[in-house]
């Protein structure tokens, strides 16, 4: 499973993206930073947050 917290990353949220699908977090996660924070991740940054994190 995958997962990407907002307060991770230096957000005051409490935002969480889970899933099986690295891809679906992803994208999840990427559009709610981007809405609501005003950030746009790319996918390939968005999948280092994830293997640093879990290893997969």
């Amino acid at each position: 499973m995958a997962k990407l917290v907002c307060s991770d990353y230096g957000f005051e949220c409490d935002f969480v993206a889970e899933g099986d699908q690295i891809e679906d977090v992803i994208k999840i996660f990427g559009d709610h930073t981007s809405e609501e924070h005003g950030i746009e991740y790319q996918k390939e940054v968005l999948q280092q947050f994830i293997l640093r994190k879990f290893g997969a």
